[in-house]
């Protein structure tokens, strides 16, 4: 959004930055502050969480600021950035609470830890934004209802895939077509990497193993796909969406994927390829009007009747900033959800599981996800992808076979479970997941 250059600087000239905290220190934070501190007129990095402060104190550093100090109370933290020194914490909920902090921008990965600093941070008012794509696909809606309640916005980021998506489809939209495919294009599919296969591409990258896993697993963009899904009410043609088709012709030519009564009877899908040259994302969009079908194919669009529109590249922090204007300054969410779940993402076994294994979270070594609607997830009491973390398996599960909320034994009082179950009941009247919730076996 171009007008938010001209916002940003305002605020600079006004000595009125935006003052943002990051609730994580790995990769993508070490970026994104990077790219507030050096090159982000109007926009302050005031605090940074880390369990381990002195990864926080790195990210500053990786930035060009040295002199960091660290808070352990709310007045020490408050203090630090009132008085303009870069300050890190061990504490996330002294972010949450800080009156010198406008946003908080998410980069965990975490949906229990995050479900809990997010709520706190609404409570006080503060805006968040989410580099957690996990979290906005297993609990978006019902976080959502609770920023309305507090008058906060919770918004996706621009640059990642979910947020260029939907500013390419509020874009088509603008010009007057009707968008049936919205698409994501990966370099590589295989469900049964892990952090060992991946060690190699994370190191020489400085990356987390298990985040890379998330990538190459399908996790990670069937978690994309979802938030894309529940901003735009498209669905999933079957559970797995493509399950890594390959498309490697010519981005103009890929409608031919796709049956064009089929996405108009079920009203739009969201999907994802493998391979499709110089392309990160695409939009399939129709026009009704041979007026304008006429201009479309002297623009050389082709002949339709689906018209393909695409991005080549996603920048993620470089322009997670240019969200988190839109977010404050403009009060525009930049992938919000139209009310309840459309897509979610259930938890499919990686390998053949036996009762007893106590499953490790995603982008790991026990499971992978995918993209299924939100009335099969549901009917089907499958376990979100989000949440395998530390549930025990009650019996056997087959290697591919999607597990459910009858196969687990669930952690003790994990704030994320009770969201999920007040997300069903909330939008769909379902009050199965909070009936298992209380029962003595997820006790």
């Amino acid at each position: 959004m171009i007008i938010v250059d001209k916002l940003l600087q305002a605020r600079a000239e006004q000595g009125n930055p935006i003052r943002v905290a990051i609730l994580g220190a790995g990769f993508m934070a070490q970026g994104l502050a990077n790219k507030i501190v050096n090159t982000t007129p109007g926009m302050s990095l005031v605090a940074v969480f880390s369990r381990r402060p002195q990864r926080a104190i790195d990210v500053y550093r990786y930035a060009g600021l040295p002199d960091v100090v660290e808070a352990n109370t709310q007045a020490a933290l408050d203090d630090a950035i009132w008085s303009g020194r870069p300050v890190v914490t061990g504490d996330g909920f002294l972010l949450a609470r800080s009156e010198q902090i406008d946003v908080l921008v998410d980069t965990t990965g975490s949906v229990e830890f995050g479900a809990h600093v997010i709520l706190k941070a609404f409570k006080h008012k503060k805006d968040v934004v989410l580099m957690n794509a996990e979290i906005d696909a297993t609990i978006g809606p019902i976080l959502q209802v609770y920023a309305e309640k507090h008058g906060a916005i919770l918004s996706a980021c621009d640059g990642d895939e979910p947020g260029v998506q939907m500013n390419l489809h509020r874009w088509v939209t603008g010009l007057g077509l009707t968008p049936r495919v919205m698409g994501n294009v990966k370099g590589l599919q295989d469900p049964y990497r892990n952090p060992t296969t991946q060690a190699g591409f994370a190191e020489k990258w400085g990356q987390n193993p298990a985040m890379v896993t998330s990538f190459a697993d399908g996790s990670k963009i069937s978690f994309e796909q979802a938030i894309v899904a529940n901003a735009t009410g498209f669905v999933v043609k079957s559970r797995g969406m493509s399950r890594g088709a390959e498309y490697r012709d010519d981005v103009m030519k890929i409608g031919s994927q796709y049956n064009v009564e089929e996405l108009r009877a079920l009203g739009g899908i969201v999907d994802y390829v493998v391979g499709t040259p110089l392309t990160k994302v695409y939009c399939l969009a129709e026009h009704p009007d041979p007026k304008q079908q006429h201009y479309l194919s002297l623009y050389k669009m082709g002949d339709g009747p689906l018209y393909p529109f695409f991005i080549p590249y996603h920048l993620v922090h470089f322009e997670v900033t240019s969200g988190i204007a839109r977010v404050v300054l403009l009060r525009d969410s930049v992938a919000k959800p139209l009310g309840g779940p459309v897509v979610e993402v259930c938890a499919v076994a990686k390998r053949d599981l036996a009762a007893g294994d106590v499953l490790d979270d995603y982008g790991m070594y026990m499971t992978y996800g995918e993209a299924v609607n939100a009335p099969e997830m549901c009917a089907n009491r499958y376990l979100p992808e989000g949440l395998v973390e530390g549930c025990r398996l009650l019996r056997a599960v087959a290697k591919d076979a999607v597990i459910t909320y009858d196969d687990v034994q669930l952690p003790p009082n994990r704030l994320a479970d009770r969201l999920r179950a007040e997300q069903y009941r909330h939008f769909f009247k379902e009050s199965w997941l909070e009936a298992l919730l209380s029962s003595p076996v997820s006790a």
